[in-house]
């Protein structure tokens, strides 16, 4: 079952992010998007109490009208089981329903291209992420558009 986190979740998804990532970054890195009022959406897997899968989009400072998907993790225990692809498709859905321009990723070309995502659709926009990894898709937003692509300030780091 796939839902919107709930505030009874913040601490089981920390756990989750710990455990998908062998490290707190990821955690830290959620808590400072929410603190900011940068987090638009944040999705659950929990078909029981503990969630087993986590997805975020937060608000891009550039281009506007755009999201970024990170972090997206599963418990090491669930992974290969469609739990990630779910929360993606669910989250993409709910982006384009509310009328957001496109997506950003940062992340592997081969996972995220089953979801429409693009490298072509990320070259004109100019980052200091490697373009080997970034991708974008087009919400119905960015076709003809370029310029600088900047996360929101705790995913840069910032």
């Amino acid at each position: 079952m796939i839902r919107t986190l709930r505030v009874a979740d913040r601490a089981p998804v920390a756990a989750l992010l710990g455990a998908a990532f062998a490290g707190t970054e990821e955690a830290g890195i959620v808590a400072a998007l929410r603190l900011a009022g940068d987090m638009v959406l944040e999705l659950v897997a929990a078909p029981e109490e503990a969630p087993l899968g986590y997805i975020a989009f937060s608000r891009m400072a550039a281009p506007a009208g755009t999201l970024g998907l990170a972090p997206l993790a599963v418990h090491p225990a669930c992974q290969r089981q469609g739990i990630g692809a779910a929360l993606v498709r669910e989250g993409l859905d709910r982006a384009s329903a509310r009328g957001w321009n496109g997506v950003f990723v940062l992340g592997e070309p081969a996972y995220y291209a089953r979801f429409g995502f693009s490298l072509a659709a990320a070259a004109p926009f100019g980052s200091r992420w490697p373009a080997s990894h970034l991708m974008a898709l087009d919400l119905g937003g960015l076709e003809g558009k370029g310029g600088p692509l900047r996360y929101a300030p705790a995913l840069e780091g910032g």
